[in-house]
């Protein structure tokens, strides 16, 4: 991957945003591990009472599951698979590698390279490090993560998978906007991203997620790989054409229509009531 170049505004870490961090710390691939200092305590997740286990690997690849970065490994000896690094984001989450940001600030957070918001540190032999930044402390550092706890990329989904990530062994589902962030159902996928599908998609974040028809399913898929591929190329998840609305007496972009704020999956959700159904 080329490096990034630092951009000076992104939303809440999605997708997009961790697409971007992947883009920086693919600058690590090839370099061997010297030493992990966690800052925060917090920050690490699981059993781990430390993460020195990554201390001599080499890092071997750099990729991204849903809202997840991972750091591949090699072992010490070069002789096989060492551990996995996995960063997770939380709301305020930013990397920095070799003292760059890989964005300079997310809409919701302060400066990304404020030494007061450093958590973890992973340094290389011969210099130069990879740091979780994060003002909030909701990011979360883990060796091995479960994999296979994320649902199906968001990124490109098809109509088929959609239609069983909706899917409920119990009517009523749970509300759509939930069902859509839940990230053991589908990977990548956050509040500003669903708020701006759900808008172009003419569907109401509160509707129970096993009462969409056939027809609203399609145009659900068309509208999710749609809006994120178009978010993609304005450059986050921050720029979608709900954004500026998404205020208190804040009005429909489309029709005009004031907005109505809801508590949905316990976040601040905005949406239209004249054209989502």
């Amino acid at each position: 991957m080329p490096r990034a170049v630092p951009l000076r505004s992104r939303g809440m870490p999605e997708l997009i945003e961790v697409e971007r961090y992947g883009q920086a710390a693919s600058a690590v691939i090839g370099r061997r591990i010297s030493r992990v200092v966690i800052d925060d305590p917090r920050v690490v997740s699981g059993l781990e009472a430390s993460l020195d286990e990554l201390c001599g690997s080499r890092v071997t690849g750099v990729r991204r599951r849903g809202k997840l970065l991972l750091i591949d490994t090699a072992s010490p000896s070069e002789s096989g698979r060492g551990p996995v690094l996995g960063l997770r984001f939380g709301m305020t989450g930013s990397l920095v590698v070799d003292g760059v940001p890989a964005i300079e600030r997310l809409r919701y957070s302060s400066n990304a390279s404020a030494e007061r918001a450093v958590r973890l540190r992973v340094g290389f032999e011969g210099g130069g490090e990879l740091a979780l930044h994060d003002p909030r402390r909701f990011g979360r550092a883990q060796l091995d993560p479960d994999e296979t706890a994320l649902g199906p990329e968001a990124r490109g989904i098809g109509v088929g998978q959609l239609r069983s990530v909706l899917a409920v062994r119990h009517s009523p589902g749970p509300p759509l906007k939930a069902r859509l962030m839940d990230q053991s159902r589908l990977a990548g996928l956050g509040n500003l991203l669903v708020d701006e599908i759900l808008w172009r998609a003419g569907l109401s974040p509160l509707r129970p997620c096993d009462t969409l028809t056939d027809d609203e399913v399609r145009r659900l898929a068309r509208g999710l790989r749609g809006t994120v591929e178009l978010l993609i190329g304005r450059g986050g998840s921050h720029t979608g054409d709900l954004m500026e609305e998404r205020r208190r007496n804040g009005h429909c972009p489309r029709d005009g229509a004031a907005l109505q704020r809801e508590q949905v999956g316990g976040r601040t959700t905005y949406w239209c009531p004249r054209h989502q159904r």
